[in-house]
């Protein structure tokens, strides 16, 4: 029998210290453990994009990073993005787009939404279609992510959208 080992981190803002099998992904630590159910599990392969957290300020795939490699990481998943009395931009931005439809796919995309927005200007519609093609939709055709997703960086940038 394998012992589980202790991990310490953030998630959402909040000190955790857990104990995991080493076998144990991300993912269902979160949703298993911590109960955080919106970081959804699709193929878990690492090709959707369904499972993106953001793991020290960056987009990671969740199903594939084992949750003893995040033992003293800052974690923030889909629900640490805001709350229902008070979205985030890219949130709001998604609700006003009507940038999903059966909503699968959108938390991994708002994840990775929110790593774009941080590292780059996303000046062209091109340019986010390159950040998003690690996340799968098929539902949306993904003209209304993009238009969110450019809502959100011209919100940003402090122009109009």
């Amino acid at each position: 029998m394998t012992a589980h080992l202790p991990i310490s981190l953030e998630v959402n803002g909040e000190p955790v210290d857990a104990l995991v099998l080493p076998r144990t992904n991300l993912a269902d630590f979160l949703r298993e453990q911590l109960q955080l159910t919106g970081t959804h599990v699709g193929c878990e392969h690492g090709v959707c994009g369904a499972c993106t957290i953001l793991v020290n300020g960056d987009s990671v795939r969740s199903c594939l990073t084992l949750a003893v490699r995040a033992d003293g990481a800052d974690i923030v998943t889909v629900e640490g993005l805001g709350t229902p009395d008070e979205l985030n931009t890219i949130q709001t931005q998604f609700r006003e787009k009507h940038g999903l439809q059966c909503g699968f796919c959108t938390p991994g995309m708002l994840m990775t939404a929110m790593d774009l927005l941080k590292k780059y200007p996303l000046s062209s519609d091109d340019e986010i279609r390159e950040g998003l093609s690690g996340n799968l939709c098929r539902c949306t055709g993904y003209q209304n992510i993009v238009a969110a997703i450019r809502a959100a960086a011209a919100l940003r940038n402090g122009s109009a959208p």
